[in-house]
Order: C-alpha cells, then sequence, then structure tokens
C-alpha cells in the first residue's frame, strides 16, 4: 500500500510541475527537456518504489500511475470543470491586432517567440491577426481578418 500512496503523490507532482512548466513549454519540447522529463520520471520512479527491484512493486507503480492517469482523464470528460482546472482553457494572446502583454506574461511567452509563430502561420503583421489563440496543448491558433472575409 505504501508504493501505492508514493505513486499518487509523484503523480501529482509530476502533474503539478508539468502545469508550472507551461503550456509553451510542453507544446514542443528540445531533444534535451524530453531527456530531462526522462531522466526526472526515472528518480521519480525510484523515490516512489524505494529501490523496490521486485516484479510487483515496479508493476504496482506502474499500475498506479496509469490508473490515476485513465481517472483524471475520465474525469476531465465527465465533469468540464474539473478539465478546464487540470488541462488549462484557450487563452487570446491578440485580439484584432492588440497584443495582450498580461497573457503573454502570465504565460511566459516572448513577443520574439509570438513574433516566430506568426511568421511560421505566415502572417508577417499583428493588425492582420483578429484572434491569437493560446490553446491548451500548447499551440497557438491564429485567425486573421482576411481569412475571415474569405468565408
Amino acid at each position: 500500500m505504501d508504493i501505492v500512496i508514493r505513486a499518487a503523490i509523484a503523480f501529482i507532482v509530476l502533474w503539478l510541475v508539468t502545469r508550472a512548466a507551461g503550456r509553451s513549454t510542453l507544446g514542443e519540447l528540445s531533444s534535451f527537456e524530453l531527456v530531462l522529463f526522462v531522466v526526472m520520471g526515472d528518480l521519480v520512479q525510484q523515490g516512489i518504489t524505494m529501490e523496490d527491484r521486485s516484479l510487483l512493486g515496479n508493476l504496482l507503480a506502474a499500475f498506479t500511475m496509469v490508473l490515476l492517469a485513465a481517472i483524471l482523464a475520465y474525469a476531465n470528460m465527465r465533469w468540464p470543470k474539473i478539465g478546464k482546472l487540470t488541462q488549462g482553457r484557450p487563452i487570446v494572446l491578440i485580439r484584432d491586432g492588440s497584443i495582450d502583454r498580461k497573457a503573454l506574461h502570465a504565460e511566459r511567452i516572448g513577443l520574439d517567440e509570438l513574433s516566430m509563430l506568426a511568421r511560421l502561420a505566415g502572417i508577417e503583421d499583428y493588425n492582420s491577426i483578429r484572434l491569437a489563440i493560446l490553446e491548451a496543448n500548447g499551440k497557438v491558433s491564429f485567425f486573421t481578418h482576411e481569412a475571415q472575409s474569405q468565408q
């Protein structure tokens, strides 16, 4: 039972760490960041099992993590308010060419990063952006005035 409790605590801590890292950070991990998360998972595993080398201990810890992830996914689907809390909600970064600097600061997104994302979307000027939304998965969706007039 001790392994289940430690696995549950580790699950909550890892969830909090990934939420604190920010959506834009998790949306696209660099190779180093991916390795860092894998190493962090290995370190957490050792803490969960207290270096327990038994097959039952390792399977119990893995099962607990999978079960908690499934419960969280079900709760997100069943109760939308929980989904907003655990997954976050979309955040408007630009509205009618006007940048919301508070939203950028809160999400730890630099103006240069936003400009790069706009350029990658084929947008040269902020004034042509009707809406830029940071999605819950870390991607930025851009809606331009030109796209609206074509519909």
